[in-house]
């Protein structure tokens, strides 16, 4: 043995490898239409067999025959064996949860049967409630170093004319060709609607996923004609690689659509169409940790609901009732999201807000409070300083009414809005027992704040029907506000009801509960960065150094205790050098 190595101390060599996931035959369950597959991937814990949720590829429309552009990217080991299991699911309406959507099959494999599989291809049929399941078809792909990302636009010029009583519906499908000379699926573009000559919007992809960082590598890119039923007709083709779009959108250089039956049978075909390539740019992909290595700041807000639904704290029926032996719902939600996000804040000062309270006896109830009682001063220090405020509020504290969301999302897109260079980014936590009541002022403050470097992670407590917070987790469309009839900009929610992580797979132990729940409500939160940064144009900068001032947290113009709780500026911050 090396007289210099200490056991345990060793890094841990692995590989990331990417699954791409396609169906066929799958179980038709819609009466009108054909199924809409959405598949689940989920890991196996090897001592205790629970099974943890690693990520869902988009949901395809009526649809048996899925090729899903959404790839898994998971950790390999070799030294380990990694049970996964793929779940495909028909999806009947918005819901995050699986338990309201239709069950397919499943499939149930370890990682090395993957990475083994002759040709990198992994078939096996479906299990699952019907004899017709289908079957699934992985394959999988080392993943390369490679952080560039590509920025294509193209247009169509003379397609081929498909539908009967207008023009064509186009939209393109690219494919990277693997080492067995079969194509994977890793872009759609939009459909554009009754033309011939489309120009579909820039899209942006990494050239991992494209080519995986091989610049001469082939990508076909095929032409469809949309149908509804998802019959669509295929136009035409073309083969190029990533160099040759770079030098084609140099010189917008025009690609002819080849469809190869129509080739065969007429001898004065020419083509189907041509693709032009109006431009092609490959630059640096910035990460979640770029930017945090360059200086940037994670702000940390608590909004704490305090309405009258949660019931009486001196009775142990109380959401917010403090149990002496472990916290409760609120807390264990606090302590769970705070203790990840601290790490990334210099200072560890965190404004802590209540709504829907009466405070001391007074006539109103308020939406807006700082739970410490010093409005000039919201601030505390730590998760350890977070809870204290909270326990010391509870006795001063009439649980009122209504739940009102919007008033705290405004309050810290204000300071949101005063710091849009990529310095600083802020993170409200909503922990809720009920149903909002101001829900077209709570849309419209979130499509406000869509803009801002800010997300909001809403976990509701309790037994409460939490149905309506889907609108807001817009995943799969954009959140529009009621009131000015503005589409977000991105999506920049995450809700989870903590029922989901209490019992069940995850036991009675709290402690094990936090550790997940955390997991499943800061996922987003690196994209959500990256996603506002790369949307202005914002590179991470050289890291402060350890004496360097923080950018201002003053309260924009105006806004201060007289006019909105809280609004005065923090104790002096500094920044530590990460």
């Amino acid at each position: 043995m090396d007289p210099g190595f200490i056991p345990g101390t060793a890094v841990v060599p692995s590989t990331k490898v990417e699954l791409s996931v396609s169906c066929r035959n799958l179980t038709d369950n819609d009466v009108f239409s054909k199924s809409d597959p959405m598949c689940v991937l989920k890991i196996i814990d090897p001592k205790s067999r629970q099974t943890h949720e690693i990520g869902r590829t988009e949901t395809i429309k009526d649809n048996l025959n899925p090729d899903f552009v959404k790839k898994f990217i998971v950790d390999y080991f070799f030294e380990e064996r990694q049970i996964i299991k793929f779940e495909v699911y028909d999806i009947d309406s918005t819901s995050s949860r699986l338990q309201d959507h239709d069950f397919l099959g499943r499939m149930e494999c370890s990682l090395g049967e993957l990475v083994s599989a002759p040709g990198s291809r992994f078939e096996r049929r479906l299990e699952g409630p019907s004899a017709r399941r289908g079957s699934i078809m992985v394959r999988c792909e080392e993943v390369s170093t490679c952080k560039d990302e590509v920025i294509i636009q193209m247009k169509g010029t003379h397609l081929d004319k498909k539908d009967f009583f207008g023009k064509s519906d186009p939209f393109l499908m690219f494919y990277r060709v693997n080492e067995d000379t079969s194509y994977t699926l890793v872009h759609k573009t939009e459909v554009v609607k009754n033309t011939l000559n489309p120009t579909w919007q820039p899209f942006c992809m990494s050239v991992r996923l494209l080519c995986n960082g091989d610049n001469n590598r082939t990508v076909k890119v095929e032409c469809y004609d949309w149908d509804s039923d998802g019959g669509h007709d295929f136009i035409g083709e073309f083969s190029t690689n990533l160099g040759e779009l770079r030098d084609s959108g140099a010189c917008a250089r025009s690609f002819e659509l080849i469809n190869p039956k129509k080739q065969a049978k007429k001898k004065s075909y020419k083509n189907s169409g041509e693709i032009q390539i109006l431009s092609c740019k490959i630059q640096p992909q910035y990460s979640f940790l770029d930017f945090v290595k360059g200086g940037m700041q994670m702000n940390f807000t608590v909004a704490i609901d305090f309405t009258a639904s949660n019931g009486n704290p001196n009775q142990s029926s109380s959401l917010h009732y403090l149990n002496p032996y472990q916290p409760n719902q609120y807390a264990a939600a606090i302590q769970a999201v705070g203790e990840i996000v601290q790490d990334y804040d210099s200072d560890k000062l965190f404004p802590v807000l209540g709504f829907g309270a009466r405070i001391d006896g007074s006539g109103s109830a308020s939406h807006e409070f700082a739970v410490n009682f010093n409005p000039s001063n919201p601030y505390c220090q730590g998760v350890g300083g977070i809870l204290q405020a909270y326990h010391a509020a509870l006795p001063r504290l009439q649980l009122y009414g209504p739940t009102n969301f919007s008033p705290v999302i405004n309050h810290v897109r204000r300071f949101a809005q005063q710091s849009r260079d990529g310095s600083n980014y802020f993170v409200l936590l909503i922990i809720t027992d009920g149903v909002i009541t101001d829900m077209p002022q709570t849309m419209d403050a979130i499509v406000e704040a869509s803009s801002m470097p800010m997300s909001i992670i809403i976990i509701g407590v309790g037994d409460a029907e939490f149905d309506a917070m889907d609108v807001l987790d817009a995943d799969d469309c954009q959140l529009r506000s009621p009131v000015t009839g503005k589409v977000a900009e991105r999506d920049i929610v995450q809700f989870v009801p903590f029922r989901d992580f209490i019992g069940g797979r995850y036991g009675a132990d709290m402690g094990v509960s936090k550790v997940y729940l955390a997991k499943e409500v800061l996922a987003e939160i690196p994209e959500q960065v990256v996603g506002y940064m790369k949307r202005r144009g914002l590179i991470p900068k050289p890291a402060p150094p350890t004496t360097a001032p923080a950018p201002s947290m003053a309260p924009p113009p105006g806004y201060s205790a007289a006019t909105a709780m809280p609004g005065h500026p923090p104790p002096p911050r500094t920044v530590t050098e990460i």
